[in-house]
Formats: C-alpha cells, structure tokens, sequence
C-alpha cells in the first residue's frame, strides 16, 4: 500500500494469510466440554464454581481461624469485609438496615472480584462475567432482594413509592408513572449486568487483540518492522493487563455500590 511516496506492506487479513484475528464468536463461546452432551457445562460455569468454592474456603478459614493478634490472611479477610461493610452496606443503606444487607454485599463483591480477575490467571484467562448470562444471573438476584426488601418495608405501598416521586402534581402522573416503573423495575437490572458484561468484555477482547497480534507480529520472519511492532504490542499487552486488574476490581466495587444504592432506595421512606 503507497502512502506519501512510501510503500508499507500490509499483512493480509483474510484466510490464507497467516493471521486470524480474534472474534468474538470463536473466542468468547464456549459449547460444554465437560461433560458430553450438556452444553451448559462449560468453562464460564465452571469458573463460577471455582470461584464459589474459593470465596466459601477463604471466608469459613478466616472465620475459624481468627485472632486477637491477626495474620495476613485474617488481616486481609478484615479488611475486605470492613470495606464492605463500612464503605458500602452502612455508608448506602444506613441506619441498622445495613446489618441485614452485609453478608450478601461481602458474599456479592468476593464473587464478582474472583470471577472477574480469573482473566488475568493463565490457567483461566477469561473474566467469567464476560459470558453475559452469569452478569444478567447476578442482576437478577440483586433485583430480587431489593424489590423484596421494598415490599417487606412498606408492603404494597411499596408500588407507589417506586412509581409515584414525592411531590409530582397529578396531571403529571399518567406520564410519570410508567417512567419511574420502566426505571426501577426495568431499566435498573439490565444497566447493572449491561456495565459488567461490557466492560470485562471490552478489556478482555483488548488484551486478545494486543497478545495474539503481537506474537504473529514478533513471530514473523524477514521482517524487523512487524517484529519490532509486535515486541510493542506485547509490552503495551502487559500495561493493559495492570489497567484490567484495576478494572476488574473497580467493577466488582461499582456493581456492589450500585446494589446497595438500590437496597436503600427500595427500604427509604420517599424518592
């Protein structure tokens, strides 16, 4: 290809030449493998299971184990759960309701940061939350608990408080209605699993991109430009890598504050 005067060579991207990109179709599906003939087993479902186990490990260890004089592991496990507990479940919930939450945002934020860092691990290399169904999964639960803690709190009042904002003069209810319905009952769900998916999704197709291009890059032969490109990539894949620890854990943190934000929203007296 001639650009200004110079003649850059291209490195061909259909089949046949050398290099397939990735894609989501081959790279982001998985068709069982686990056990013949049942699909839904497959590696997203297994790390879920991994993952569960690990949490349930690490929480019933630091638990048994504790301490006046605390170790790394008890420290560590102290410090995620006062985290949670004092950073999210009291600082959005509030009151004594917060209590009642707590085991179910320290259990939800355990799950989503192992899940969501098995991308960075070479045996998994694949953010489970990457595979949509497991992001709609955990919304929908989250859906669940806060609807049922509104309804618990104010019984079927509930319905109005999340329908009817505090204030709103009643020529304007016929439009204001089905708006905060399709906000709270609709929209709120399919947002918090969309930000999840979407975002372990992008990072993880990014970091495909750089390492698989880059090793065909550094890979090729007769050519010190794509190898010195392709040295590039892999250095730049490196940095990505960092960015998407931070990522995965800043994820599991908003998905969790979100969850909370909508608990107390569900249990507070007007909106």
């Amino acid at each position: 290809m001639g650009v200004g005067g110079l003649s850059i060579p291209v490195i061909p991207m259909e089949a046949g030449g050398g290099y397939e990109p990735p894609s989501l179709e081959k790279d982001f599906t998985f068709h069982g493998g686990f056990i013949d003939g049942v699909d839904w087993v497959n590696k997203p479902f297994v790390q879920a299971l991994i993952a569960a186990v690990i949490i349930l490990i690490f929480w019933l260890l630091i638990s048994r184990k504790a301490s006046a004089v605390p170790s790394k592991s008890q420290f560590l496990g102290e410090m995620a759960y006062d985290f949670v507990r004092n950073g999210i479940a009291r600082d959005m919930i509030g009151g004594t309701d917060f209590r009642r939450y707590t085991p179910y945002l320290v259990a939800l934020f355990s799950f989503l940061v192992v899940n969501n860092l098995f991308g960075m691990f070479p045996l998994f290399m694949y953010p489970t939350m990457a595979n949509i169904g497991y992001a709609w999964g955990l919304a929908l639960l989250a859906w669940v608990i806060y609807n049922v803690a509104g309804f618990q709190k104010h019984g079927m009042a509930y319905l109005k408080l999340q329908t009817v904002p505090s204030g709103t003069p009643w020529w304007l209810l016929p439009l204001m209605v089905p708006i905060e319905f399709l906000s709270n009952f609709i929209v709120r769900p399919v947002t918090l699993a969309l930000r999840l998916f979407g975002n372990m999704l992008a990072g993880h197709a990014m970091v495909l991109v750089f390492v698989v291009g880059g090793t065909f890059l550094l890979t090729s032969v007769g050519n010190i430009g794509y190898q010195v490109a392709g040295g590039v990539s892999l250095l730049v894949s490196f940095a990505i890598f960092a960015f998407e620890m931070l990522v995965a854990v800043l994820q599991a943190y908003i998905f969790t504050v979100l969850a909370a934000v909508y608990i107390s929203s569900a249990i507070s007296e007007e909106h």
